[in-house]
């Protein structure tokens, strides 16, 4: 099996600008992501950024980096930029790792390459997890998805999906109901080439208008989406100055 690892790493992020050059244990956060996923078996491995600090600062430690617009809307549209300055084929698969999670586990690289690779029919593969507690499926802030017998999404949302008429009841905040799993979407994903050369092409969907999810984009323009449960638990990423300071702690004291 045969994939690439691109990285995604946006200067201007609204809520904690300049975050792939932060420092996490003497390495700018990029640098942790890039080192992670080069552990990986991907044979090649792309930064990909809209901003000259962020790219000479990869080039400084060593990574493959490719300049893009500014102007793209989505990482998706970015993503399908790169892979056209790479000039990959559309049956290549590719990897999306963020750049902001810095403790990505290589087996969840690893599991979602395999997984879209094991499925022709797919256009895109992810993970999810179990969801254990009421106030996550409630919290529209964490995605949840549903799937068929095989392991294709039916449907993504930020509401509490499947909502179970029976076991809910109004004002109901005791639990969830005994007999039904939730699962929270891992925003993690292979595609294959062809569907991102197809996915710049579309305009927005309804649905991903609604919930604001680009996957759904995707499943409005019939195209399959794989998911597996995670085979390792995921570290959050850094979104905030909250999440920086918790991961300086965790990879400084792995670091010492």
């Amino acid at each position: 099996m045969s994939y690439t690892v691109i990285i995604p790493a946006r200067y201007a992020s609204s809520r904690l600008p300049g975050k792939p050059l932060m420092d996490i244990a003497g390495k700018p956060m990029i640098q942790h992501v890039w080192e992670r996923a080069g552990q990986s078996a991907a044979q090649q491995l792309v930064i990909a950024t809209e901003d000259q600090r962020v790219f000479d600062a990869c080039k400084g430690f060593g990574a493959q980096v490719c300049m893009t617009r500014a102007t793209h809307e989505s990482g998706t549209d970015r993503l399908q930029e790169v892979v056209q300055q790479l000039g990959l084929p559309d049956n290549a698969i590719v990897v999306n790792v963020q750049g902001d999670e810095p403790m990505i586990p290589v087996a969840a690289i690893e599991q979602v390459a395999a997984n879209l690779a094991a499925h022709p029919e797919a256009g895109i593969s992810t993970l999810m997890e179990e969801i254990g507690d009421i106030d996550t499926v409630m919290n529209p802030n964490v995605v949840k998805v549903v799937a068929d017998e095989t392991g294709f999404a039916l449907y993504f949302s930020r509401a509490p999906i499947p909502y179970c008429r029976d076991g809910w009841q109004p004002g109901n905040t005791q639990g969830l109901p005994a007999d039904q799993k939730y699962w929270r979407h891992i925003g993690i994903y292979g595609y294959r080439v062809g569907f991102l050369n197809q996915f710049v092409q579309w305009p927005l969907g309804k649905l991903e208008g609604c919930e604001r999810l680009e996957q759904l984009r995707a499943m409005e323009n019939g195209v399959r989406i794989h998911v597996q449960e995670s085979c390792v638990a995921i570290p959050g990423g850094v979104d905030t100055q909250a999440d920086l300071e918790k991961v300086r702690q965790l990879l400084g004291a792995a670091s010492g």
